[in-house]
């Protein structure tokens, strides 16, 4: 009798399996997400459900980004003389950009480095707080590879406008020293490149009377 009882009945008091609620949610789910009208719901659901660090890891992705090309990928973090170190790569990159495309590609990559560079150095300059970060040798590579554009191709010519672009950068007479108290990136841009401008021109001027 009580055998029969349970083999009646005990189906029915048995208790589900744990996992039935989660496949037929899953099943409600998708079934939910096939309706049009149920997108909108679903997607908002998932966005508030999606936690924090998730949602703000594009932006901590962008610092990085932006530390990488302000450091020169962290040859701002040498201990001794990150400019000059940052000036003297430029010298190949310029040489070889002059072999392949002549000049205008060297004055190209110069005004790339220079919006490039403008950029990370203005989103590192909030994130580290400091006006003008040591680190930040982004700038030399900019203001270099200008000073090289007006050079001729070759070791003469390019030791000069490597040795007046680091004189003029070091020394900062008037309006270098200005433009380098601009705010944020620019500031920390364009002493650089105002330095490879006049360091630039000079050259030019002995390459045009012959002497480089």
């Amino acid at each position: 009798m009580r055998r029969g009882w349970a083999s009646r009945y005990g189906s029915k008091l048995r208790p589900e399996p744990r996992n039935s609620a989660s496949r037929d949610g899953s099943r409600f789910r998708r079934q939910s997400w096939a309706r049009p009208g149920c997108r909108l719901a679903c997607a908002q659901r998932t966005i508030w459900s999606t936690p924090l660090h998730d949602l703000i890891a594009p932006a901590r992705t962008r610092v990085n980004v932006s530390a990488s090309i302000a450091t020169l990928f962290g040859i701002g973090r040498v201990r001794t003389a990150p400019g000059t170190a940052a000036s003297l790569v430029a010298l190949p990159v310029a040489f070889g950009l002059a072999t392949v495309g002549g000049r205008v590609s060297v004055l190209l990559a110069a005004v790339f480095v220079t919006a490039l560079g403008g950029w990370a150095c203005e989103h590192y300059v909030r994130e580290t707080g400091t006006k003008d970060p040591p680190e930040c040798v982004v700038d030399e590579l900019a203001g270099q590879l200008l000073a090289l554009s007006f050079a001729p191709r070759g070791i003469l010519a390019y030791v000069l406008a490597f040795a007046l672009f680091r004189a003029l950068d070091i020394w900062k007479p008037g309006p270098i020293a200005a433009a380098e108290r601009l705010p944020g990136g620019l500031g920390v841009m364009a002493d650089d490149v105002l330095a490879g401008l006049l360091a630039g021109l000079v050259v030019a001027v002995f390459a045009h009377a012959g002497l480089v």
